[in-house]
C-alpha cells in the first residue's frame, strides 16, 4: 500500500479524524499477515453520538455515497443509518467502504475491541481485529467466500503462534 492507494488513504482520512473504528474483513485478513486479496475496507465504528458525528463529516467532507443503490441516486450516508445497527456499503473518492455497525450476530465496536489488535499505521494506531475472531466471524458470516478463506486464516494463525 501506498498513500496514492485509495483504500490507504481512506485509512488515514479516518485515523485523522479521530473515528474509534475496528478494521474487519479482508483488510484485517491482510493487517494480520494473511496472503489475502480484497477490494474493499470494513470497518466497525463506535456508535456514539461524538463519533458518529467525527465518521459522518468525513464522510461528508469526501462525498461518499451509497454505491450499492440501483439507481445511482449517490444517496449521502446519514447520521440516524451510522448509529443503527445496519451495514453502510459507500464509495468514498476511490475506496470502497463498508461501514458495519455490527457483525456477526449484533456484535459491535464495544463487544469487539477486546479481540482487536492495534497495529502501527502511518505514526498512528490502527485496531484490526484479531485472527481468532475474524475466523469466527468469517465463519458466522456463512457466505461461501467467508467460508474459503477461512483455512489460510487458520493456517496464518498456526503461523503467527510459532513465531511468538
Amino acid at each position: 500500500m501506498g498513500l496514492d492507494d485509495p483504500a490507504e488513504r481512506a485509512l488515514v482520512d479516518l485515523l485523522d479524524a479521530e473515528v474509534e473504528l475496528i478494521v474487519v474483513g479482508g483488510l484485517a485478513a491482510v493487517l494480520m499477515g494473511a496472503p489475502v486479496v480484497t477490494f474493499d475496507i470494513d470497518i466497525v465504528h463506535r456508535r456514539t453520538p461524538e463519533n458518529v458525528d467525527r465518521l459522518l463529516a468525513l464522510l461528508l467532507r469526501n462525498g461518499a455515497y451509497h454505491r450499492l443503490d440501483l439507481a445511482n441516486r449517490r444517496l449521502p450516508p446519514t447520521r440516524d443509518a451510522l448509529l443503527g445497527r445496519g451495514h453502510l456499503n459507500l464509495a468514498m473518492g476511490d475506496a470502497k467502504l463498508d461501514v458495519l455497525c455490527e457483525i456477526e450476530e449484533r456484535s459491535g465496536y464495544e463487544d469487539l475491541v477486546g479481540d482487536a489488535e492495534p497495529v502501527p499505521f502511518h505514526g498512528k494506531t490502527l485496531l484490526v481485529l484479531g485472527l481468532r475472531r475474524l475466523i469466527q466471524a468469517k465463519a458466522a458470516a456463512g457466505r461461501p467466500k467467508d467460508h474459503m478463506v477461512i483455512p489460510v486464516l487458520v493456517a496464518t494463525l498456526e503461523a503467527s503462534k510459532k513465531r511468538h
